[in-house]
């Protein structure tokens, strides 16, 4: 018998999406990265690349529902990946309309048969046909509001009451909603070597259809094509960014010939904005945990152009062993945290965090500020950012460290406040997925008096 964990590729982009679903669910692996990976190590047509992503991703966004939907017709215990595979089939009935119906089930039964024996195969068959057959009972069903929200969603009923509590039930369904779709194609033009219009021209040329971003003025968005894939890219011309993701480095406010640490810094992508609000003059001080993390900053500095970054692995809540007290003009936390605004990107995120893994976080947030604090020249500005929506470990973190450090102060966010749609309030950025279809993000800067 087909070992049924293992990663199968004849040309079978279901059974490739499969594989990469069910080590998701083994190793709790990213499934950014495991598609990615499976695309370059297979070689996948790129017919069939957007095919492999649908069907990963939506399978994932959609775990909850999709489950709602198969529980009335499966009777007894099912190996995981079968469970899986159906996951994957269902998802295909009713949200893919342009593949039928009885396409979907021969692929199923076929997988079931190479992975599994024809008893799998037969209750593969059985349970799909039924569901052909008699339908899936409406998500209206679901009496209780947040019960509904939850599975129609599929966000854990813990988060969507968090939400609920944290910004109203309007904003968490629309937040909830928001995360099922797919992340625009956003990048970061190199203003050390073009311009927008020029980048956009020069994208043109190699069919890629692009256009000015919304919010931040180096910006640019794709509607087609693969912008990795472009001599744009090869060149140094563009970064690929998310827009939420490059309003730290504006808060910064950047000047050339200033120091500068950027304390979590892989992959680079604001430590190389950094480099360029800066005109690439000064000394910019990258960290980052992983050894291995440092070389995708020092590829990206080379590819655009960049010597300013000086890169080193180690822990960011011990650099005082490293640099002396009050030794930076501008210091980054782009701190580790639950990822809860890049869900989208990520799906696995909401099925894997826990409300006890937001607890542990606040903790090593609280000591990498601290840290930048003990770095920071006085008149100095600490910006604290990270890709969640939670308010503990934004806001929250904000008003803690607040009150244990009286000589530090909020700064105006005034290098965001002319970007609409930009919602800043008590000098700080909460950034939803639902306000302008970008990653959820927090931004906060400090000055020490």
């Amino acid at each position: 018998m087909t070992n049924p964990k293992k990663k199968i590729w004849n040309g079978n982009v279901r059974d490739a999406a499969l594989s990469i679903l069910m080590e998701i669910n083994d190793n709790q692996a990213y499934s950014n990265l495991l598609l990615n990976r499976t695309i370059k190590k297979y070689a996948i047509d790129p017919k069939d690349k957007g095919l492999l992503t649908e069907l990963t991703y939506g399978s994932l966004q959609h775990r909850m529902t999709l489950d709602y939907y198969l529980e009335p017709f499966v009777k007894g215990k099912l190996d995981a990946w079968v469970r899986e595979l159906l996951r994957l089939s269902i998802y295909q009935i009713i949200y893919l309309t342009k593949i039928p119906p009885h396409a979907v089930v021969h692929e199923a039964v076929e997988i079931a048969k190479r992975r599994g024996h024809k008893g799998i195969a037969a209750t593969v068959n059985g349970i799909l046909r039924s569901v052909l057959r008699k339908g899936v009972r409406p998500l209206e069903d679901i009496k209780d509001d947040i019960e509904r929200i939850s599975i129609e969603t599929s966000h854990p009923t813990w988060l969507i009451n968090r939400w609920i509590e944290q910004y109203g039930k309007e904003e968490a369904w629309a937040m909830a909603h928001e995360n099922n779709h797919p992340a625009r194609m956003t990048a970061r033009v190199n203003s050390l070597k073009s311009t927008v219009e020029d980048t956009l021209i020069a994208l043109s040329k190699e069919g890629i259809d692009a256009t000015k971003g919304e919010v931040v003025s180096e910006s640019i968005q794709a509607s087609s094509g693969s912008l990795a894939n472009t001599e744009a890219y090869s060149n140094g011309l563009l970064t690929i960014q998310d827009e939420s993701s490059m309003l730290p480095v504006l808060a910064l406010d950047l000047k050339p010939d200033m120091k500068v640490l950027d304390m979590c810094a892989a992959p680079g992508g604001k430590t190389t904005f950094i480099a360029e609000k800066m005109n690439d003059k000064g000394e910019i001080y990258a960290h980052d945990l992983h050894e291995h993390k440092l070389a995708l900053i020092e590829s990206n500095a080379q590819r655009l152009g960049i010597s300013s970054i000086k890169t080193k692995s180690g822990d960011s809540r011990e650099l005082e062993s490293i640099y002396e007290p009050s030794s930076f003009d501008r210091i980054l936390v782009d701190a580790p945290c639950s990822g809860l605004g890049v869900i989208r990107r990520k799906p696995e995120i909401k099925y894997n965090k826990t409300e006890q893994d937001l607890d542990k976080l606040v903790g090593i947030q609280g000591q990498l500020l601290d840290t930048a604090y003990r770095l920071i020249k006085e008149d100095g500005i600490i910006v604290y950012s990270t890709c969640t929506v939670d308010y503990e470990e934004n806001e929250g973190m904000v008003r803690k460290f607040l009150d244990k450090h009286p000589d530090i102060e909020l700064v105006p966010l005034d290098a965001l406040s002319n970007h609409a749609p930009l919602a800043i309030k008590d000098d700080m950025l909460q950034v939803l997925p639902q306000h302008f279809g970008s990653d959820g993000f927090f931004v906060a800067a400090f000055r020490k008096r």
